[in-house]
C-alpha cells in the first residue's frame, strides 16, 4: 500500500509516519505543503492520502478535491487537532477522520477500514465519494436516483441535491455491476428501485419518473428494449 501524508506541522508529520511504519507500511511519501502534495499525486499513484484539515494556503478539504480530480480512486483520511471539525460524513465508507494527537489504534483502524472497503463488493449501504462545489459527500448507493455523464464526470442525483464524481459512465456501470442499476442510455444509469412509473414514448423509448423527486429521464430506443428484457427476466 502506498500512502501520502500531508501536514504543515513537522512533528505531526513525523509522528504519523512513525505510526504507519509501526503498522507495517513502508511506502510513504511526506509533504508539508499542499502544492507539494499535488505535484506528488500528479507524478505517482497512491492508495491512501492522510490530509491535515488546517493548513495555510489550502486546507485539507480543498486539497482533497484537487487530489480527487487527479486520482479519483485515492482513499482520503482527514486529520485535525480540533474536535469541532469532526464531521460525521467522514467516519464511514472508504474514508476516516482522525483526531490529533493521533494514536496507534486510530491509525490501525483507519488502515483496516480502507482494506475492508477496497476488498468488499458494493451493496446498497456502501458509499461512494462525490463532490459538490468545495464539499465532499459520501453517498450511499441506495440514495442514488440516477447518474448522467457530463464530459469527463458523472453527475449523481440524490433526493435533495446532486454531486459529481470524476469517472466515466462506463466506469460507474462496471462499479455497479450486479446491483439493481441499469444503463438505459449511453449517458444515463438509473436505480431501478427508485422508479415510480414508466411510459412509452416515440420510437419505443421509455420515459421514467421516480419516487420522491420530479425529475424524468428518457431511455434510448435500444436501452428501452434491453430494460424491458431485464425486467422480464427479474419477474420470472
Amino acid at each position: 500500500m502506498k500512502i501520502l501524508i500531508v501536514d504543515d506541522e513537522t512533528l505531526a508529520l513525523a509522528r504519523l509516519k512513525r505510526l504507519l511504519q509501526e503498522e507495517g507500511v513502508d511506502d510513504i511519501v511526506e509533504c508539508n505543503h499542499p502544492i507539494e502534495a499535488i505535484k506528488e499525486v500528479s507524478k505517482q499513484s497512491f492508495n491512501v492520502a492522510y490530509l491535515d484539515i488546517s493548513m495555510p494556503t489550502m486546507n485539507g478539504l480543498e486539497l482533497a478535491n484537487t487530489i480527487l480530480e487527479i486520482s479519483p480512486n485515492i482513499f482520503i483520511i482527514f486529520q485535525t487537532a480540533y474536535e469541532e471539525y469532526a464531521l460525521e460524513a467522514f467516519q464511514s465508507g472508504g474514508v476516516d477522520y482522525l483526531l490529533k494527537p493521533i494514536s496507534n489504534e486510530s491509525v490501525k483502524n483507519s488502515l483496516v477500514k480502507v482494506e475492508k472497503y477496497r476488498s468488499t463488493p458494493l451493496d446498497g449501504s456502501k458509499k461512494i465519494m462525490a463532490k459538490r462545489g468545495d464539499k465532499l459527500y459520501l453517498i450511499a448507493l441506495d440514495d442514488i436516483y440516477y447518474m448522467k455523464a457530463d464530459l469527463d464526470e458523472v453527475n449523481i442525483k440524490i433526493k435533495n441535491t446532486d454531486a459529481c464524481i470524476r469517472k466515466k459512465i462506463g466506469d460507474m456501470e462496471t462499479l455497479l455491476k450486479g446491483k439493481n442499476f441499469f444503463r438505459i442510455h449511453r449517458s444515463c444509469i438509473i436505480n431501478v428501485d427508485k422508479i415510480k412509473a414508466m411510459q412509452s414514448i416515440e420510437q419505443s423509448k421509455l420515459e421514467i419518473s421516480f419516487d420522491g423527486i420530479d425529475d424524468v429521464v428518457t431511455s434510448s430506443k435500444d436501452g428501452a428494449k434491453e430494460f424491458r428484457e431485464y425486467l422480464n427476466r427479474r419477474s420470472l
